[in-house]
């Protein structure tokens, strides 16, 4: 299912006019690439540790990113885990798809200076 979900999900997302050109820049292989975040789901949903990487400092370097962008990444992720996987385990997903955006932006966002540390960012529920 995460295998399902991940392959799935990251189609929309090269297809977005938004987030496609963002990640089309930084992937050269997205065989390899959708493998890594197949590995970051298991970690995340079922605690497996096979994913061993650090995202945070890689969406750091990504100047363009925005709240905007963590938005329509949930807006999308929602969509593509209630198509894939409706019912608890979507529900699942979509919530650490929520948790996991909020930290990257809010460590983005105290990074750049624009959100004072301890403060909240919450994603409404599109």
């Amino acid at each position: 299912m995460i295998r399902e979900l991940v392959h799935a999900f990251y189609a929309e997302v090269r297809r977005d006019p938004m987030l496609g050109p963002i990640f089309e820049a930084r992937i050269d292989n997205w065989p390899e690439h959708l493998d890594k975040l197949s590995a970051f789901w298991s970690s995340v949903v079922l605690m497996t540790g096979r994913y061993k990487g650090r995202p945070m400092p890689v969406h750091m370097a990504i100047a363009e990113i925005s709240r905007t962008h963590f938005e329509r990444w949930l807006a999308l992720f929602r969509t593509t885990a209630n198509a894939v996987c409706p019912g608890p385990p979507a529900a699942l997903f979509i919530d650490r798809a929520e948790r996991i955006a909020e930290s990257l932006h809010l460590g983005i966002s105290i990074q750049r200076g624009e959100c004072p540390p301890g403060a909240a960012v919450k994603f409404a529920e599109a």
